[in-house]
């Protein structure tokens, strides 16, 4: 499989079989079968709303101004840190988590809750991945910005 500049070689196929994976269980768990959104009764309609709301406007932020790094007529040609880059240093996969995780809480499926693991540890071993290229691509301008993001929450999983 032919990698990509800077991304892992299976992470698109990956993002795309959780995603597929994710829709199925979520969808046939929340609105056919409800074998684990038992506590959706327990969990009040407005707060499932307000972490709907709350995840997929911060993914949407996330997203929006961590795609720059993705875009094929403007990408960087150095350490990106504005945008939501200042916050984490991996934001357009933590985007994807969000929305899982908002979809989740949405109905209380415990099914899309305990998915949420695997796909937040394959989203993880690809971002060390591409790290590992941003180091050798940038050296220390990248360790510099290691140094002071988070990994995934700010301020948490900064290296030193």
């Amino acid at each position: 499989m032919k990698e990509k500049r800077g991304e892992h070689p299976l992470g698109d196929l990956g993002q795309l079989i959780s995603l597929g994976l994710f829709l199925l269980i979520w969808g046939g768990d929340s609105f056919f079968l409800r074998i684990s959104t038992f506590l959706s009764d327990e969990v009040p309609f407005y707060i499932r709303m307000a972490l709907l709301a709350a995840a997929v406007l911060t993914a949407l932020y996330l997203a929006g101004s961590g795609h720059v790094v993705v875009s094929h007529k403007h990408r960087p040609n150095r350490v990106v840190s504005n945008g939501a880059f200042r916050y984490v240093r991996h934001p357009l996969y933590l985007a994807s988590i969000l929305s899982y995780f908002g979809l989740a809480a949405s109905t209380v499926s415990l099914f899309s809750f305990a998915l949420l693991i695997p796909i937040f540890l394959f989203h993880d071993f690809i971002a060390t991945y591409e790290e590992e290229l941003l180091l050798q691509k940038y050296g220390s301008d990248y360790v510099a910005y290691r140094e002071k993001t988070g990994k995934w929450v700010p301020g948490i999983g900064r290296t030193r």
